[in-house]
């Protein structure tokens, strides 16, 4: 080698940290919609994301989904050792809902203590909690199985379900390929007439990006798994989404109590 290496001798200035606010998302491994939802709708110059997947085996059953509860720890943990985060995101729905939130959080304080945990039901909950919705339908793509635990989670936080449709599928992988037009369509068609919201549930389905559709369609708010999940995460850092906004819930502040 031709060329001399040479040690710089210039003091150096460092920032506390990279960013000034930094999000953690764990992830199913089979997912292929949350990353880019949330790079979407919660990134920014001065927000970072960072992510970490958990093995996970299809199908969507109640009995894989509580497989998930043993990884999180570890996951968590993964999320920028000996670093600060203001948030962390378990990006499951209808694992959250088999595992429970306050199971989901405590596992993952193990692996990362003192974070703020945000789970897709309960922050949708919150959510429709904010828009002053109370009734509502449910739109799910799950099979009847890993529907029914969801719906007796919504009754059990005090929601009156108007409807509740799910579609039958089984493979997270299939349900983030059902095209927008099918999701618009399908959201529609599962708004009851009496229902003050609709909500969408699983991280993996596109619907985040065709919320605004489908309000304009049915006339009333529309809460989304990905879209209730950035809403909150951005809320314990301080933030608004500004014009990353997608529909009613983006644009409305969350309770205190909350």
């Amino acid at each position: 080698m031709s060329a001399t290496v040479r040690l710089a001798t210039a003091p150096l200035q460092f920032d506390p940290q990279p960013v000034d606010r930094r999000i953690g998302l764990i992830l199913l491994a089979t997912d292929l919609t949350s990353e880019p939802d949330f790079v979407r709708l919660v990134a920014a110059p001065g927000v970072a994301l960072h992510a970490a997947r958990i093995a996970y085996a299809n199908p969507t059953t109640p009995q894989n989904l509580a497989a998930a509860a043993p990884r999180l720890s570890e996951a968590a943990a993964l999320l920028l050792p000996d670093e600060s985060l203001d948030a962390i995101v378990f990006s499951c729905t209808s694992a959250s809902v088999v595992i429970g939130d306050a199971a989901v959080a405590d596992a993952i304080a193990l692996g990362k203590p003192g974070v703020p945990v945000v789970t897709p039901p309960l922050a949708a909950v919150q959510g429709l909690m904010a828009l002053d919705a109370r009734r509502v339908s449910v739109l799910t793509p799950y099979t009847v199985e890993t529907s029914v635990p969801m719906a007796r989670y919504f009754e059990d936080k005090g929601l009156e379900l108007a409807g509740f449709t799910c579609l039958g599928l089984t493979d997270d992988r299939q349900m983030a390929r059902i095209s927008r037009q099918s999701i618009v369509d399908a959201a529609v068609s599962a708004t009851a007439d009496d229902a003050q919201a609709l909500f969408i549930s699983c991280t993996a389905v596109r619907s985040a990006g065709v919320i605004d559709e489908i309000e304009a369609r049915i006339g009333r708010p529309v809460v989304t798994s990905n879209q209730a999940s950035a809403w909150a995460a951005l809320n314990h850092c301080g933030l608004t989404a500004g014009p990353r906004a997608v529909g009613r819930l983006m644009r409305t502040a969350m309770p205190e109590a909350a």
